[in-house]
């Protein structure tokens, strides 16, 4: 009868009986049994880099797409939104009848309102072509939603007649260099005087931020219309109460809660459209994956070490010292395997930052698939398992 090495430092730690030695030794014989076939290994740590790669990819486009759905209401102020009836997201918007300002600023309790107007529009390009934007305006030095991660220009420099802002990650699709770049947007000659970075809109449609009265002449709507009002409750203000007295006024509205109309963008993109279902095929699929190819290899890896197990139960090693070696091995495969795939997925959203796709690892989301990495390796071990602790161990004295 031959044994490896490996199968014969198992001996020892299972002859020795309960003590420290046995916990010192199945460590080892887990780990030469892993690298004994590094083919297999190789094999296993593929399995568990694509899985890995996979579902940070996936799980980092779910992030990105929720702050990219929500950017623009996490950057307002105020508690309380006016919508027209039927919005699903604050990127599918539609104009207020009007007036509506001056309903809510009379409601106890508000501090102030201000109207955001937010419509799609054309874009004419400089050097011929058009494409659709989704054009913002507000008012930001009284309190609205104002262009942000600005990195050319200034917000201030919007003032100026015909002045836009426009996103970095979209100069191509615009036509536009940087300032001064020149276009038209519903018939008006426009001109680039801010520029910001990485401001994506889920509906791949560019963002183009100017003044409220300038968004309005481009959306065609009157000096009184907006897509929405951005209420400020007053400090002590029950806000339900407030909520509930301006529903009262504004009939053909909808008011919500920021945090309600948020959930609600995201709800709508995330599990109404084919966006959410292909998020969640991929990363199901990217588990299974995971789980078939390490369950695989680490049942091949068992098979072939079925005589040294064998000889291991004939010495006296129990069913629970046997599932502790293969549960050490599905546990040393996960951690070089994640290792490796977070590397990877690091690089890839390293090479995304500049494109449209908004890619999101955050220390948390690490956490997690490190968490989900080990369980499904844990989780492949189980065929392993299955196969070894119905060993007969006098079949060793057989052969």
């Amino acid at each position: 009868m031959q044994a490896s090495s490996a199968a014969m430092d198992g001996a020892e730690a299972a002859a020795a009986g309960k003590g420290t030695r046995r916990l010192r030794m199945a460590p080892k014989l887990a780990y030469r049994n892993l690298f004994h076939d590094r083919i297999s290994l190789f094999v296993t740590l593929i399995g568990i880099v694509f899985s890995v790669v996979l579902l940070s990819f996936q799980s980092g486009i779910y992030l990105g797409i929720e702050r990219t759905i929500a950017a623009v209401i996490d950057q307002t102020k105020g508690e309380l939104w006016v919508l027209p009836i039927g919005t699903k997201s604050v990127d599918d918007p539609s104009l207020l009848p009007g007036r509506e300002k001056y309903s809510v600023l009379s409601v106890p309790g508000v501090k102030n309102v201000e109207t955001l107007a937010m419509g799609f529009s054309r874009w004419r390009k400089q050097h011929g072509g058009a494409t659709t934007v989704l054009v913002v305006g507000s008012d930001w030095n009284s309190g609205g939603l104002k262009p942000w991660n600005v990195i050319e220009g200034s917000v201030d420099e919007l003032a100026a007649p015909k002045a836009v802002a426009v996103d970095k990650t979209y100069f191509k699709d615009l036509d536009v260099e940087g300032l001064g770049a020149p276009a038209e947007v519903n018939g008006m000659t426009v001109t680039v005087g801010a520029v910001t970075n990485k401001i994506r809109s889920f509906t791949t449609m560019p963002y183009v931020f100017t003044t409220l009265q300038r968004a309005q002449i481009m959306l065609g709507a009157n000096k009184e219309q907006g897509s929405y009002n951005l209420v400020t409750v007053e400090d002590g203000a029950d806000v339900d109460k407030v909520q509930e007295d301006i529903q009262a006024r504004l009939p053909d509205a909808e008011v919500l809660k920021r945090d309600t109309f948020r959930s609600r963008s995201i709800n709508y993109w995330l599990f109404h459209t084919a966006a959410g279902s292909g998020l969640i095929a991929g990363t199901a699929l990217a588990i299974i994956v995971g789980i078939v190819i390490v369950a695989q290899t680490l049942y091949a890896s068992t098979k072939d070490h079925l005589n040294e197990f064998a000889t291991l139960r004939a010495l006296g090693a129990s069913a629970g010292y046997i599932i502790q070696v293969i549960l050490l091995q599905a546990l040393f495969s996960a951690i070089v395997g994640y290792g490796l795939g977070m590397a990877l997925t690091l690089a890839i959203f390293k090479a995304a930052e500049n494109t449209t796709l908004n890619v999101v690892m955050t220390p948390g989301l690490a956490g997690v698939l490190f968490l989900l990495t080990i369980a499904m390796c844990m989780l492949a071990a189980i065929s392993a398992i299955f196969k070894v602790i119905r060993i007969d161990p006098a079949g060793v004295f057989s052969r």
